[in-house]
């Protein structure tokens, strides 16, 4: 089993876990550092303060604290409105990268997640489920948001799975373009 832990994860590991389905799981000083983190966040947005993008709005809303009933709307209408990538889905290797990539990164400890969201993305890795990632489109600088914004709604039961061969819809928010096939491999 492959641990992440935010600092050892090797080209090589990364490989068997995208090409070979390596089981994986989380260090247990991980787990305490997102924990640890995750209150933090926790602890913000149950506060008096405006604290951005934990208890307000993003863009001209940045400092408008939002009602502590609206904030998981608020977050869940985040993620609908990211997940603008079109195409054919990203091959299943690179989706299993991606969300390896992004579960180490997060084992770090300094994002804030909750704990139960991170064992979710280890699971869907564990279970070979993979996110339906469309090969086109991004929101930000980052060029990462529409792809992450795909896998996360996975998480919460909405977005769509994919095996490499067939799509199984649970929720679509775009019409799918075709992508040139040197993108789709």
């Amino acid at each position: 089993m492959i641990l992440f832990d935010g600092n050892s994860l090797t080209f090589e590991r990364l490989v068997a876990i995208a090409d070979l389905g390596e089981e994986v799981g989380l260090a247990p000083d991980a787990v305490a550092r997102v924990r640890a983190a995750g209150a933090v966040v926790d602890e913000q947005a149950a506060g008096q303060a405006a604290v951005y993008g934990i208890n307000t709005g993003f863009g001209s809303f940045a400092e408008v604290k939002i009602p502590a009933d609206s904030l998981e709307r608020l977050q869940l209408n985040l993620l609908r409105s990211h997940a603008a990538g079109v195409g054919d889905p990203l091959p299943v290797r690179v989706v299993r990268a991606m969300m390896a990539l992004r579960a180490n990164v997060l084992a770090k400890g300094f994002s804030g997640i909750r704990s139960q969201t991170l064992d979710a993305l280890v699971a869907l890795l564990n279970r070979r489920v993979h996110p339906r990632v469309p090969c086109r489109g991004s929101v930000g600088a980052s060029g990462d948001l529409a792809p992450l914004a795909h896998l996360a709604l996975v998480l919460v039961g909405e977005g769509e799975v994919w095996d490499g061969a067939r799509a199984a819809p649970r929720y679509t928010a775009r019409p799918a373009r075709r992508c040139s096939s040197s993108a789709a491999s």
